[in-house]
């Protein structure tokens, strides 16, 4: 089990935008499970809806795509000069809200690994519910001032 300490050691996202917060299971080259704990303190909160919050979509993907990072970036022979850009996502789907207080676990699996293209499946579940799912497409890069 890897906590935030460990997390943030390897991806370069800091507060208010690292959005997992363990690392409960890996398998470096094929899958990942990470755990996102969302409380009422998120900033985004505030704005998105505030008389009833709900973990925005584009933040859900964020997450797994942050996962996804950690996954790939753990597969390589030297992962601290190497970063994670997002190319593209298919298959989006949101099942459920996330709403404060709830865990989500973020399951993800690297499907394709060809030179620096990576294609990553992942899946977010509350309470073992899939809550949303997708694609994720991205390039492995060189990390600016590695």
């Amino acid at each position: 089990m890897l906590y935030i300490d460990e997390i943030m050691q390897l991806l370069p996202h800091r507060y208010p935008f690292i959005l997992i917060d363990r690392i409960i299971d890996m398998e470096p080259g094929k899958r990942c499970t990470a755990i996102k704990n969302v409380t009422i303190n998120e900033p985004f909160f505030q704005g998105h809806f505030p008389n009833h919050p709900v973990m925005p979509g584009v933040l859900i993907l964020e997450s797994m795509a942050q996962a996804g990072s950690f996954l790939v970036l753990n597969s390589l022979e030297d992962p601290l000069i190497k970063n994670m850009l997002f190319t593209a996502i298919e298959k989006s789907k949101f099942r459920k809200p996330i709403i404060p207080g709830d865990q989500v676990r973020l399951e993800m699996e690297l499907l394709k690994m060809r030179m620096n293209a990576v294609k990553l499946g992942g899946i977010a579940y509350v309470n073992d519910i899939v809550v949303a799912e997708a694609t994720i497409m991205a390039n492995i890069v060189d990390r600016a001032g590695a």
